[in-house]
């Protein structure tokens, strides 16, 4: 059978979002039906003319939440295991490939032409359909009555194709189904049209019809010569996360499970699939934006470990120059993934960027071909292409070239040595929403030029002007100077680096054509942010990290362009150091058979001397006072720190205020995400809320992961005593149990919110209820403690008895009071139905009360302790780091 997909299904986000349109444009209008016959408290439906999905209740807000089943993904056990590896092929068919009747029919033929075992096959809409229904949006929210028209335009155009195509029972399925579409879009189109507004989500659902069309007529027509076939819609498949503006990214694992289950019931040898659109972790249908159908394929490709991604097109391949500037342009037969990436950055038309990455991580190739040529090789873009020959052209594959630009030389002696100073400069550009195409960069930053878009360097200027005003007026910067008029050329090459006089050929060539060169940029694109990192404390969470490091290096270097190198690690008693990078594979052994004593100073020294680098940052992975005392004085020194360790923000107002205002006030950066949530987004969450302008009420939440296992566990006839044994046996609590049970851990997290919500409170200042029986404060040892615990049972079997009564469970909390400017921890009761009560395991929860989050707070939840997970949290910090400094996000 062929894919199902109920496409008239119309997704319940989009239901809400157009009837609160239509009430908030004040029309009587009831095109919208709501049939809650079913069991409201769970579920019901929504009827929307001859439309219909699941909806899912949420019982305590009652908001509507889709359902998975509203992409026609079952619930089913997976019965058929989906094969990978070579035995897959995938292409990649373009609205032009898609457009007539006749060049479907060709794709069916290119398709069955293939000897592969498997194929999976990915279309665009037809010629023109994505720009027409992008037009239906665009007339329907205006209000502009020939939308129908135009629709009718589409259902015509897909009717003549299909009945060109297709025939008998075929084209009676395809037809009926077409009918049902285009009638649903008229339903909502008509109600777009009365709200005089369309959301994100309901223009890509209309959209993305073309790509559906489109692949069920391909679909028939490779049927047609008896080959078994089926059609995926990849809204049931791919599910992507937004990145940015106009950007997303895969969900490479649920994207996976998903493919397995619809593999499991439609195991076909010939898959054809829609390209362009997704869904989100909602099942809310999305689009992958720009070049979606080529990064359709390479995703797809990734998830199936294809032999080899196709991208058909109407070119024989990738030129090595622009053909309509440069007549001897030649069709390359081979580059590098980096390569392509270049010339795709420099602006040659070969694949966007981000297509690249997908099949790049698993080594698989690219194939750029013409359908309209089929006997052209065509371009392949792989790992490593083989060299046919050494010589000095060989190495130089292709130019590109961006015009229209402006250059902007920033230029004075008293930037030499300054450090951050181009980070000061960028981050101007950054917040006008300049485009930075390259950088060039005197030695100590004396001058750093950059291209930007020549229609974006006014606003350029008059920032940086602003911001730099008593520099410029000091003389410490002489000018802030814009050249009108420049281009880019690009000469792309993998062996370039590595080959003598490339360079002075190229400059030769230039001068000889009379062109004078204004800045130069050696491998900008592909050239890496590299950051020197000291670790200090490779314990459990700092030796996790390393190995962590190590895992992901290579990647990091590959994909995003990051070189982190490990220059230094540090114990309590030897250090190892590196000027150029330890070996991470063996860090373990190193330390042990290389190191010298440990000395802090020489250790931070040793990181501040290194000018091989010019980022540097110090990872502090201990929870040692003494070394979070420090801090002040790395940054000073323009050394960046990322750390776990809660000493620092949770210890003396005064210093904690003098740290975070240097902060503000330098150019390096300071990140402790993991110090209250481990690998939870607790601080960034609580920053962007401010940052936009909210305003913070109340922070409440379960911040102990030793204390959130012990009491989801303190329950039936279970003794506190062997409940706190079983934790501590697990590796849960600290060596002592009572460093936990304190509630001392958990004010330093309440106090470090606070602060960045912006009170200004001691750790003294926080009431905390230790869980620590009075009688047992002064054992000797954690032995000793865990002895006599269990004749305090009875005490803690009466709280929890006195807490079922009332249909409540007991936690340990911490609390912020912005409104009262205070905190608190302290053991609390909550109903069966609060979202306290609903953990389990060790994960900690954070409910943010705010002005915007007043009725229904913003809730973390997740894993919020353990070495994984907080080395995790650092990682990721040591990434928000490369970002700042440069590197893709």
């Amino acid at each position: 059978m062929t894919g199902r997909v109920a496409l008239p299904v119309v997704h319940r986000a989009m239901v809400a979002s157009l009837a609160t349109n239509i009430r908030q444009g004040g029309t009587s209008a009831q095109c919208w039906k709501y049939d809650l016959s079913q069991d409201r408290s769970l579920g019901g439906s929504v009827r929307i003319g001859q439309s219909q999905g699941s909806f899912l209740t949420h019982r305590s807000t009652n908001l509507l939440r889709p359902a998975a089943a509203a992409i026609s993904v079952e619930q089913d056990d997976v019965n058929t295991y989906l094969p990978k590896g070579d035995m897959w092929s995938v292409h990649k068919f373009g609205g032009t490939c898609m457009g007539t009747p006749q060049r479907i029919q060709s794709v069916a033929d290119i398709v069955l032409s293939d000897s592969s075992e498997r194929k999976l096959v990915i279309v665009s809409a037809m010629s023109k359909v994505t720009d027409m229904m992008y037009n239906l949006v665009h007339k329907a929210q205006s209000r502009d009555d020939s939308y129908m028209i135009a629709l009718e335009e589409v259902f015509e155009k897909h009717m003549a194709a299909a009945k060109d195509l297709l025939d008998g029972e075929d084209l009676a399925s395809f037809l009926s189904q077409l009918h049902s579409d285009v009638s649903s879009l008229r339903a909502m189109l008509s109600a777009i049209y009365i709200a005089g507004h369309a959301t994100e989500s309901f223009s890509d659902f209309v959209v993305g019809h073309g790509e559906l069309w489109s692949a069920q007529m391909l679909s028939y027509a490779i049927k047609k010569s008896g080959a078994p076939c089926s059609w995926m819609d990849t809204r049931e498949v791919l599910v992507v996360k937004p990145s940015g503006p106009n950007q997303v990214d895969p969900d490479y694992l649920e994207s996976e499970k998903r493919l397995q289950k619809w593999f499991s019931r439609q195991p076909a040898e010939i898959i054809v699939a829609t390209g362009f659109i997704a869904s989100t972790a909602e099942n809310i249908p999305t689009t992958l934006k720009r070049d979606g159908s080529d990064f359709s394929a390479a995703i797809i490709g990734s998830l199936v470990r294809a032999r080899q991604v196709t991208i058909w097109t109407d070119v024989d391949g990738v030129f090595s120059a622009d053909p309509r500037k440069v007549s001897e342009a030649v069709i390359l037969s081979t580059l590098s993934y980096q390569e392509a990436w270049e010339m795709s950055y420099f602006g040659a038309n070969v694949l966007h960027p981000r297509t690249i990455i997908p099949v790049m991580k698993d080594n698989i190739p690219i194939v750029i071909r013409n359908m309209f040529n089929i006997s052209a090789p065509g371009t392949m873009i792989c790992r490593q292409p083989a060299n046919d020959n050494g010589d000095l052209d060989a190495c130089v594959k292709s130019f590109a070239t961006i015009d229209n630009l402006a250059l902007v030389n920033v230029e004075g002696t008293g930037m030499a040595g300054v450090p951050g100073t181009s980070s000061a400069i960028f981050s101007v550009v950054k917040d006008v929403g300049a485009n930075v195409i390259m950088i060039s960069q005197a030695s100590s930053e004396h001058s750093i030029c950059f291209a930007v878009p020549e229609k974006e360097v006014a606003a350029v200027s008059a920032a940086l002007h602003v911001r730099f005003r008593e520099a410029l007026a000091a003389g410490r910067l002489s000018k802030v100077e814009v050249i009108n008029g420049c281009s880019i050329l690009a000469v792309v090459g993998l062996r370039m680096a590595s080959t003598p006089g490339v360079s002075a050929m190229l400059f030769d060539a230039l001068a000889k054509a009379n062109i004078n060169v204004r800045a130069i940029a050696q491998g900008f694109f592909l050239s890496k942010t590299t950051l020197a990192v000291g670790i200090i404390g490779p314990g459990l969470i700092g030796g996790t990290l390393l190995n962590q490091l190590k895992d992901q290096a290579a990647v990091l270097k590959e994909n995003m362009n990051i070189d982190l190198r490990v220059i230094g690690i540090t114990g309590s008693s030897t250090m190892l150091l590196s000027d150029t990078g330890i070996d991470l594979t063996q860090w373990k052994e190193l330390l042990r058979k290389e190191a010298e004593p440990a000395d802090l100073a020489n250790f931070v020294r040793h990181m501040s001397d290194n000018h091989v680098f010019p980022n540097k940052v110090l990872v502090d992975c201990t929870a040692d006072t003494s070394v979070a005392s420090h801090y002040y004085d790395w940054l000073k020194k323009g050394i960046h720190v990322i750390t776990p360790n809660k000493k620092a923000n949770s210890g003396p107002l005064d210093r904690y205020l003098k740290l975070r205002t240097l902060q503000r006030a330098s150019y390096t950066h300071y990140f402790y995400e993991a110090t209250v949530g481990a690998g939870l987004p607790i601080i960034s969450t609580l920053r962007g809320l401010l940052e936009t302008g909210d305003k913070i009420l109340r922070i409440e939440g379960i911040f102990s992961g030793t204390l959130s296992y012990i009491f989801n566990n303190f329950e039936g006839t279970r003794t506190f005593s062997n409940v706190v044994a079983e934790a501590k046996e697990a590796g849960y609590t600290e060596p002592d149990p009572r460093d936990d049970l304190s509630g001392t851990d958990v004010a330093r997290k309440v106090i470090i919110l606070a602060r960045e919500s912006g009170l200004t409170l001691e750790l003294s200042d926080i009431p905390v209820k230790s869980l620590v029986p009075e009688a047992l404060a002064s054992c000797s040892s954690a032995d000793e403690f865990m002895q006599k615990l269990p004749s305090f049972d009875e005490d803690w079997a009466k709280q929890r008895s006195e807490a079922e009564a009332a249909g409540e469970v007991l936690r340990y909390v911490g609390v912020v009071d912005a409104v009262n400017q205070k905190g608190q921890v302290e053991l609390r009761r909550y109903k069966r139905d609060h979202p306290f009560a609903q953990l389990s395991g060790s994960d900690n929860i954070i409910a943010f009360t705010t002005s915007r989050y007043k009725e229904q707070p913003l809730i973390v939840r997740g894993p919020g302790a353990g070495a994984e997970v907080t080395a995790g949290g650092v990682f990721c910090d040591m990434l928000r780091l490369a970002s700042s400094l440069g590197a893709p996000s």
